[in-house]
């Protein structure tokens, strides 16, 4: 049956580990920092407009939300990371709860991929490199969408091409995907590649 992106809500926002659903659903999840575009991207995904939050303060919220997508999909937003100006009990309630998710979860064995996040017009931060180089050293199976594409002129998009496929935290074989979520560019091929990914049918 192919997926219905009507039938998408948002099943939870959990700050505890015991919170997450236990559905045996495939999951995807979406990693990056604070402001890198992960809520715009959910919502483009999923062709809603307010789905996703945009918070107004990055970083400001400590949850991970559960998107039930068909009763077929959880898309699992992490908190964003990379926040300066968060005190040390948020930070380690972060750190505990996004660790949590892939340390302490009883269903695991559901993730099939994580969507690491990148702005297209900064590179990977020192954040975004430790979060790749603990997906690797795990062996999550990840892809790298760089965001904000729309602000790129040609120049410097063939820059930041060359950056990522030439970054030594990103697998020559990851896949490497341009997104705006304005534009809707690099949407089909995400769901295809998600869709590759799940075995879910699209």
């Amino acid at each position: 049956m192919s997926l219905n992106l009507n039938r998408t809500d948002l099943r939870i926002s959990a700050g505890q580990i015991k919170q997450f659903p236990g559905d045996p659903m495939v999951q995807v999840a979406f990693s990056g920092r604070s402001n890198v575009g992960k809520s715009s991207l959910i919502n483009s995904l999923l062709g809603r407009k307010s789905l996703a939050r945009v918070s107004a303060s990055p970083g400001k919220t400590i949850t991970i939300n559960f998107y039930d997508v068909d009763k077929q999909l959880f898309l699992v937003d992490l908190p964003g990371y990379g926040f300066a100006k968060r005190n040390p009990a948020d930070k380690a309630q972060w750190s505990a709860l996004t660790d949590g998710y892939f340390t302490k979860n009883p269903n695991l064995d559901r993730l099939r991929l994580v969507i690491q996040l990148v702005d297209s017009r900064i590179g990977p931060t020192a954040d975004d490199e430790m979060m790749l180089q603990f997906l690797h050293q795990s062996e999550i199976p990840f892809l790298v969408v760089a965001t904000k594409a729309d602000k790129l002129n040609a120049t410097e998009r063939k820059k930041s091409t060359e950056l990522l496929h030439n970054h030594p935290d990103i697998p020559t074989d990851t896949p490497i995907l341009f997104y705006s979520s304005q534009k809707r560019e690099g949407r089909t091929e995400l769901w295809r590649l998600i869709a590759q990914y799940t075995d879910i049918k699209l």
